[in-house]
């Protein structure tokens, strides 16, 4: 039986935590020994069962006062520690200081670490210890897991040749949900109020539909991030008198029914990794208008005209005329949203872990 750890900072409710949480859980079903090593815990993480062991490497409440190359090192040094107790098969490091860790834990013990990438480099893999690090680390790494085409090619050629595109897995709620019979007046988009996500260029360009069209509406599913972009938004809505036609509708555990019969799925983002609201708006079959934002996401899933539309990003006159172009022509928005469905037989979470057993598989026999 092989043994696994998975490593991250936390299990906080984000993308890159719910994947390895499921990983983890389909691994620990096929038989596989797995632990999950994580730097501190959150206030609002992902369950985990019990089959699969939770250990906590992260600092202790007197560490955390010393120095930013002390805590490095404590931090380094307690993930090498649990490596050499458990002695793995094989160490699975998602994002990007954990990857750096993973590797660094893991010299001289004869382990194999696989990182995994799940952000736009750029802007994240970038800066000057970035690039002393990736040189120097990231060539000693047995294999990498990138989202996107665009992520991969910003890496070293070494790295590139051992690695492996996978998407993310699908929550199985989405897959099954059917097609409605109707659709409402609406436009809908999921995700954290958060900068980056670039919900107030979405506002401003459903401003200008709702003058075309002012039956629709605009609602935006959505967690505070507490960055201050939920304010902006609300205050965006109030200067344009928008209130009764945009609303900021809060955080959802129930989005396979409320998004399911939109008549147009709006994406905004600036950059992403491999954003799971998208795939999830494609596996229930809605028209979606995306930025065609790096690294590379939309892009990796949509093809325009055939199963979505790509608009460049941070422009709203074309964000607009998308919208405008589905919610004028339902032929050709349920024509994009039923081949859109088709995500589901490669994205589907059994899919997703095959290719990860695949991949783990080799990296271990070789």
């Amino acid at each position: 039986m092989r043994k696994i750890i998975f490593h991250i900072n936390s299990l906080e409710q984000g993308g890159a935590e719910r994947v390895i949480t499921n990983l983890a859980h389909q691994f620990a079903a096929e038989g596989y020994e797995v632990y999950i090593a994580t730097e501190w815990y959150a206030e609002n993480e992902f369950r985990i069962d019990k089959s699969i062991t939770r250990v906590h490497v992260g600092l202790n409440a007197e560490e955390e006062g010393k120095g930013r190359i002390a805590k490095l090192r404590i931090r380094e040094k307690r993930l090498r520690a649990f490596i050499k107790k458990v002695r793995p098969d094989v160490v699975v490091a998602f994002c990007h200081k954990a990857n750096y860790r993973a590797i660094t834990a893991a010299l001289g013990t004869g382990i194999p670490v696989i990182v995994s990438v799940r952000t736009d480099p750029v802007g994240h893999y970038d800066k000057w210890d970035d690039k002393i690090q990736i040189p120097l680390l990231f060539p000693r790494a047995a294999g990498c897991v990138f989202q996107t085409e665009g992520q991969r090619d910003f890496f070293p050629v070494k790295v590139q040749r051992k690695s492996r595109i996978i998407l993310n897995p699908l929550n199985n709620k989405y897959l099954d949900i059917p097609k409605p019979e109707t659709r409402v007046k609406e436009v809908v988009q999921s995700g954290r109020l958060v900068d980056f996500k670039n919900q107030l260029m979405l506002i401003r360009a459903f401003d200008k539909v709702h003058q075309k069209h002012p039956d629709y509406v605009l609602k935006i599913y959505g967690g505070d991030s507490r960055d201050g972009t939920k304010e902006l938004l609300e205050q965006l809505i109030a200067e344009r008198k928008a209130e009764a036609y945009v609303f900021l509708m809060g955080a959802s555990d129930s989005l396979e029914r409320q998004l399911v019969n939109a008549s147009v799925f709006a994406f905004s983002s600036d950059w992403e990794g491999l954003p799971n609201a998208l795939l999830e708006a494609m596996a229930l079959g809605l028209p979606i208008v995306s930025t065609d934002c790096p690294c590379g996401g939309p892009r990796t899933v949509i093809q325009d005209g055939v199963n979505g539309l790509l608009v460049p990003i941070k422009d709203e006159d074309a964000m607009a005329e998308g919208i405008c172009r589905l919610i004028e022509n339902p032929e050709l928005a349920e024509r994009l949203g039923s081949k859109a469905r088709d995500i589901r037989k490669i994205a589907n979470s059994k899919a997703v872990f095959e290719q990860w057993q695949d991949y783990i598989e080799s990296v271990c026999r070789h």
